[in-house]
């Protein structure tokens, strides 16, 4: 396909789509027109008579991934087997993982033969759900093109984006999405050491090359900080392990002034 036509296509469809430009607070959206600020028939009416975030029924089992049923023999439904799924007809996205989480799935070859298709479904799902997530499987050899749309489309429609290189990927990724619904957002982030001992480590690995076992032995040979510092570069390079390269460096980060003129 030629990258230049399909620069343009996409285009034109992006200018029909409605770009969140607030913070997503749940709430009804109602659609205006030139001449009107009444709300467009059809599918807008059905979520103006909805709540405040439109979702589907509860599910039977609340720990299920809810499943549109045309997914139905999509491989990447049998790499989900630590979550029960149940098909639901009455969902637009492909996927919910959540209470106010979607998952749309597409095949990098889908997308470069209907390259429109996305945009017509992102259309349809306006903006029922807070976080909304494209999942493209990487299933051409040459995807850079196609992801370079992709990514022009989420970045304006405020979609986050995650790529799978197999079925198997893809599964897991909408499998985790689930089992993480409810967590903390402390389970992602980084762990700040407490211990005083810790710490070291920690500001020790920081000199290249100086790695978490030799920072260890360091402070076992050393025993405080005070002691490894004025330790000559002779003696540090007797540490087993460090040699002569590694306690170079260490002595000379050690010994730098910590302000410069």
């Amino acid at each position: 396909m030629d990258g230049d036509s399909a620069d343009d296509s996409f285009d034109d469809v992006l200018a029909t789509i409605e770009i969140p430009s607030e913070p997503k607070i749940p709430r009804i959206e109602k659609t205006q027109n030139n001449s009107s600020n009444t709300t467009a028939s059809g599918v807008t009416a059905q979520i103006s008579a909805a709540p405040p975030v439109p979702l589907p029924k509860t599910a039977s089992n609340p720990h299920c991934i809810l499943v549109n049923p045309k997914q139905r023999g999509n491989p990447v439904l049998k790499s989900i087997v630590n979550v029960p799924i149940e098909f639901r007809d009455d969902i637009i996205p492909d996927y919910v993982v959540g209470r106010t989480s979607c998952i749309l799935y597409i095949s990098l070859k889908y997308h470069t033969l209907n390259p429109d298709y996305i945009c017509q479904r992102l259309k349809e799902l306006g903006k029922q759900y807070e976080l909304r997530v494209l999942l493209v499987h990487i299933d051409a050899p040459e995807p850079h093109s196609a992801l370079k749309n992709l990514t022009r489309i989420t970045l304006l429609t405020d979609l986050t984006l995650m790529l799978a290189w197999s079925a198997e990927e893809a599964g897991k990724i909408i499998e985790t999405y689930k089992q993480f619904e409810k967590r903390s957002p402390d389970w992602i982030m980084e762990r700040v050491e407490s211990s005083p001992h810790q710490k070291l480590v920690s500001a020790l690995t920081n000199i290249k090359p100086v790695n978490k076992t030799d920072a260890v032995t360091l402070l076992q040979n050393f025993g405080k900080l005070e002691n490894l510092i004025n330790a000559s570069e002779e003696r540090l390079s007797l540490v087993i392990g460090l040699g002569p390269r590694k306690a170079s460096k260490l002595y000379k980060t050690l010994h730098e002034p910590f302000l410069t003129k």
